[in-house]
């Protein structure tokens, strides 16, 4: 009777150790986006280990593969995010790593905008800040944040009314590019223009 018991409970052990690998190795849902004329669906979100404290953490890198669909990687160089953001009349305003400050690209970029913001003045502007996939989202949500606040700082001192803008912080949420490596990344550090 003894042995009988025994060899029920490693049964019983094996059955539960086979149902939490099969639950615990679940597959990502993949969510399509909603963009322009033939955007491809991508992933809702990139997953990427948690690296320390400092956003865009160079130490921490995610793996290097890309997704083999060539339609992501056009729909990142048209300009319109695999998560479905709002297409935008204007160039992005481009990030270096883990900075907040405008490039001289970045003024131009904003001097544009400006140009337009005070040409129709009952128009109203949202500034989206973004930031690649390193770091964690507490911080990236951060640096978002003074991104798209520098960019409206900048466009308020050329001129535009602060009534006319609003800043929103989607941190590391919403890539331009799903890619893992640098040049993904650099298309991912920017600030997002949306007329409202």
């Amino acid at each position: 009777m003894k042995g009988t018991f025994s060899w029920k409970w490693a049964v019983l052990a094996l059955s539960i150790a086979a149902i939490s690998m099969s639950v615990g190795c679940a597959k990502k849902q993949t969510v399509k986006s909603e963009g322009a004329p033939g955007a491809p669906g991508g992933p809702g979100e990139v997953s990427a280990p948690a690296p320390g404290p400092v956003g865009e953490a160079p130490g921490k890198e995610a793996p290097p593969a890309r997704p083999p669909s060539d339609q992501l990687a056009s729909s990142a160089q048209a300009g319109v995010a695999v998560t479905g953001e709002k297409p935008s009349q204007f160039d992005d305003v481009r990030f270096d790593f883990d900075k907040s400050e405008l490039t001289e690209d970045g003024r131009r970029t904003s001097q544009v905008v400006a140009d337009y913001m005070k040409k129709n003045p009952k128009a109203k502007l949202q500034i989206e800040g973004h930031c690649d996939e390193r770091g964690t989202a507490e911080y990236n949500l951060a640096l978002g944040d003074r991104r798209a606040t520098a960019v409206m700082t900048y466009l308020v001192s050329l001129g535009v009314s602060k009534g006319a803008l609003s800043t929103v912080s989607f941190g590391k949420e919403r890539p331009l590019d799903p890619g893992h490596d640098e040049e993904a990344w650099a298309k991912n550090r920017r600030a997002h223009f949306v007329l409202k």
